[in-house]
């Protein structure tokens, strides 16, 4: 039962992070180094503030940022991507952890960290492992995929020096609550660089006490449009990876396992929809009121959803291995004679 919940469960994740499976032979296994470098010479990106569209993760770097961001609990961890940039898409094949401290809010590498890297690199050549560096990854725990003002200055420093480089956030407290991996691919615009007004793409919920670090950069950077994918190459380490990140990670109930989380949730929510209340004004402040309302009732619902996707979860957990029942004896007859 165990391993049919287990497989289940992974086939369900595919299904919810949408990895697609594709050919051993597909171009994005190929790497060699100097016709890398000879393509990426002309570095188009200095052109455009804006070139790189696309993100392209593989299966084992998403189960190793989600598991290594999972053991960082409320402190953020940060790690390291490897891969190639082919056309305006980055492609990351793999992905390590650092040796680095954290707090709840930020993490910086120190002189450590950066030996650790130059070691690593160096041994991934000796075993044929030739991609370079390609970005950075990090978590925030519970308040979403976006950069802040530390992450846009340490990515902007990274692409200064270290092209082509990418920032990727993961949040594991929202990946638990909702079973699909929380995560957002990022690049920053030059200094001085002002983008066309736009919307942000897609609306994400952000805590009242971080709302004003994400609106003051928001504008520095940009998303990526995220994809993930797998080849029958790749079956044996994923298997081993996914059984550790299953019990880790998905086996566990998210009910008791986010219930700081929730209960956090519940108390921003409510502070939201005070300041919406209390917030009056003119006919363009009202306009303001009803956003804020909208938005605070996605939060909310979306909330509710994880919480009963959890809680049917546990249940069907709970009646699957805990309420056995016994097999009734079978009757035997008494031979009259």
């Amino acid at each position: 039962f165990v391993v049919m919940d287990a497989e289940v469960a992974r086939k369900r994740f595919e299904m919810e992070n949408d990895i697609q499976e594709i050919d051993n032979s597909d171009a994005v296994y190929e790497f060699e180094e100097d016709e890398y470098n000879d393509s990426i010479a002309h570095r188009p990106w200095r052109n455009d503030v804006s070139y790189f569209k696309n993100v392209r993760i593989s299966a084992i770097a998403l189960i190793k940022m989600a598991m290594h961001a999972r053991s960082g609990g409320d402190i953020e961890v940060m790690g390291l991507m490897q891969g190639k940039v082919v056309g305006d898409t980055m492609i990351v094949m793999d992905a390590f952890a650092l040796p680095v401290k954290g707090t709840e809010t930020q993490v910086n590498p120190q002189t450590e960290a950066y030996i650790y890297i130059t070691e690593y690199l160096s041994k991934s050549r000796d075993i044929g492992k030739n991609e370079s560096a390609i970005g950075w990854y990090h978590s925030h725990p519970g308040y979403g995929c976006w950069l802040s003002g530390i992450d846009v200055s340490t990515q902007m420093s990274y692409q200064q020096f270290q092209e082509p480089w990418l920032a990727v956030v993961i949040d594991p407290k929202r990946t638990i609550s909702s079973g699909k991996v929380e995560i957002g691919a990022f690049r920053t615009y030059p200094e001085g660089y002002h983008p066309p007004n736009e919307s942000p793409s897609e609306y994400q919920s952000i805590p009242l006490n971080k709302i004003e670090d994400f609106g003051v950069h928001c504008k520095r950077y940009y998303p990526l449009e995220t994809s993930f994918f797998k080849s029958s190459l790749d079956t044996t380490l994923l298997d081993l990876l996914w059984n550790k990140y299953w019990v880790n990670t998905l086996s566990s109930s998210p009910v008791f396992l986010n219930r700081e989380y929730i209960t956090g949730q519940i108390m921003d929510h409510a502070d939201k929809l005070k300041q919406a209340r209390h917030q009056s004004g003119p006919a363009s402040a009202t306009k303001s009121k009803d956003s804020k309302i909208s938005k605070v009732t996605k939060d909310c619902t979306k909330t509710t959803t994880e919480q009963l996707h959890g809680i049917m979860s546990q249940v069907f957990k709970d009646h699957l291995f805990n309420k056995f029942t016994p097999t009734p004896p079978c009757s035997m007859e008494l031979d009259p004679n």
